[in-house]
C-alpha cells in the first residue's frame, strides 16, 4: 500500500472514533430523554438529575426550586423598619435610596420590640443596580431586609427595576415635615441661647517679650 493510501484509512479511523463519541452523547440523551422532566428539593442528591428529560419543566406552571438562602430580589418590611440608613451606607453601588423625617415622638415598634422614631418618606431599592452582594441584609438591625426567593422579574424597561416600599402619601410627608419644624421651633423658643462676649470671657493671651539687658558700662 502506497503512502498517501496509509494517510487516506488513518484519517478515516479517526473521523469514524470521533463522529463514534459525539453519537454515543447524542444517543445516550436520547435514552433519557424518554420521560418529562422531575422537579427535585434542592437538597435531595438527585437535585442536577433534573436536566435530564423531554424538555425543561413547563415554566411558569411548573419551576425547579431554589435554596432558601440565596441571592435573589431584595425585599423590605416597612412596618419593621427603623430608618437607620445603615443600609444605603454599606450598599457598594448605591442602589438604595431613602429619606428620612424624624418623628417628634416614638409612634411604633417593630416586631421584635425596637422602637421607632423615624419616618421613612421614601425607601426605593434600583435593583437594576444591585450587584446581589447581601450586605444590606447583614447589617439591618431588625432583619426587615431581606433576599426572596424570587429572582424572575426581567423587565423590558430598566426603570421598572426601581421599587418603592415607602407607604406615606405626600399630604403625610408633609404633615410630619411641619410637625418636626414646629417642634424645633419650640425648643429654640424655650431654650433660648445667649452669645457672651468671647473678648471678656477669654482671657488675654500674655505677649512674650525677650530681656534686654543694659549695656556694660566701659572700664576706664
Amino acid at each position: 500500500m502506497s503512502k498517501h493510501g496509509s494517510s487516506y484509512w488513518k484519517n478515516f479511523h479517526i473521523a469514524f472514533v470521533t463522529l463514534w463519541q459525539g453519537l454515543k452523547i447524542t444517543f445516550g440523551h436520547i435514552l433519557r430523554s424518554r420521560k418529562s422532566v422531575k422537579a427535585f428539593d434542592v437538597s435531595s442528591p438527585d437535585y442536577f438529575k433534573g436536566q435530564e428529560g423531554i424538555s425543561t419543566l413547563q415554566y411558569p406552571k411548573q419551576a425547579m426550586p431554589v435554596p432558601d438562602v440565596a441571592r435573589y430580589r431584595l425585599h423590605n418590611e416597612i412596618d419593621d423598619c427603623i430608618v437607620c440608613d445603615k443600609c444605603a451606607k454599606v450598599c457598594p453601588v448605591d442602589c438604595i435610596e431613602i429619606e428620612p423625617i424624624r418623628a417628634v415622638e416614638t409612634f411604633g415598634n417593630t416586631s421584635d420590640g425596637t422602637p421607632k422614631r423615624i419616618h421613612a418618606a421614601r425607601f426605593d431599592i434600583d435593583m437594576g443596580k444591585c450587584c446581589f452582594c447581601g450586605l444590606c441584609t447583614t447589617v439591618c438591625p431588625t432583619e426587615c431586609l431581606t433576599m426572596t426567593k424570587t429572582f424572575d422579574f426581567s423587565e423590558y424597561d430598566i426603570r421598572d427595576h426601581l421599587y418603592s416600599f415607602g407607604t406615606m402619601s405626600p399630604d403625610e410627608i408633609e404633615e410630619k415635615q411641619k410637625a418636626l419644624e414646629a417642634h424645633l421651633a419650640n425648643k429654640v423658643t424655650q431654650n433660648p441661647t445667649t452669645q457672651a462676649d468671647t473678648k471678656a470671657t477669654k482671657p488675654s493671651r500674655p505677649v512674650f517679650r525677650p530681656r534686654v539687658e543694659p549695656p556694660k558700662k566701659k572700664e576706664e
